[in-house]
């Protein structure tokens, strides 16, 4: 569905991914855990068309999407949550939502994804003609999930997404990304929150200073020994 192949990504002269290759199939939950300042975040937004690579290939579905713009990928079927959500404070929640469905496909199905989307997030159905700016963190990640939603895309990229939630709201946030992948969208997961990303995904990536240096079943990644020490404190 998803490959890259070789991917190095430089901000200047500064490499900041190298010799990157991972895949993601149909139906799958993937994540990528690693430390603070690994790479996670550059390579989810150069799978985005956010950022320029240097060398390698970005395949999705056969085709070369290298160097094609966000919105193309959007059109292609992929879907970015960025973390820190991003959202347009002074426009409403619904208006908001509603932008993520600007393609074609989807603006043709947008009211009945909207509905989902409240049925995923029943709170968000009761703000939605409020400015989203006056949400509460949680709430407002609830939207840029939704939004990213309403794109109705096949592989849906989260980056970050406890990043600042209670863990009551945590907690929630990862029954929803399951419930994501149950109705059969991809999930490529980025976080820090590594005991619950392990928990829910079925293969693991696990990036450091650009690289990848591990990857397989997400339960065997979270035994090995080093993972134990390093990001669940065991």
């Amino acid at each position: 569905m998803l490959e890259l192949q070789n991917v190095y990504v430089n901000y200047g002269a500064a490499p900041a991914l190298w010799a990157v290759s991972m895949q993601i199939e149909p139906q799958e939950l993937v994540c990528v855990i690693g430390p603070n300042g690994a790479g996670k975040t550059t390579l989810i937004n150069t799978i985005m068309g956010l950022n320029r690579t240097r060398e390698g290939k970005i395949l999705w579905q056969g085709e070369d999407l290298t160097g094609l713009a966000a919105h193309r990928l959007c059109e292609r079927g992929l879907a970015l949550v960025p973390e820190g959500r991003r959202l347009f404070g002074s426009m409403s929640v619904q208006e908001n939502l509603l932008l993520g469905a600007v393609h074609p496909k989807a603006r043709a199905k947008r009211a009945d994804t909207l509905e989902w989307v409240c049925h995923l997030f029943p709170v968000v159905k009761t703000k939605l003609k409020q400015a989203s700016a006056e949400l509460s963190g949680g709430q407002q990640q609830m939207v840029a999930i939704g939004r990213a939603l309403m794109a109705l895309p096949q592989l849906l990229l989260l980056d970050e997404p406890s990043l600042g939630l209670a863990p009551s709201i945590v907690t929630e946030m990862f029954n929803v990304i399951q419930a994501i992948h149950e109705r059969g969208t991809s999930v490529l997961l980025v976080e820090q929150n590594v005991s619950r990303a392990l928990a829910v995904t079925e293969r693991t990536y696990v990036l450091e200073n650009g690289r990848i240096v591990s990857s397989g079943a997400s339960d065997v990644i979270a035994n090995q020994p080093e993972i134990r020490k390093a990001y669940l404190g065991l």
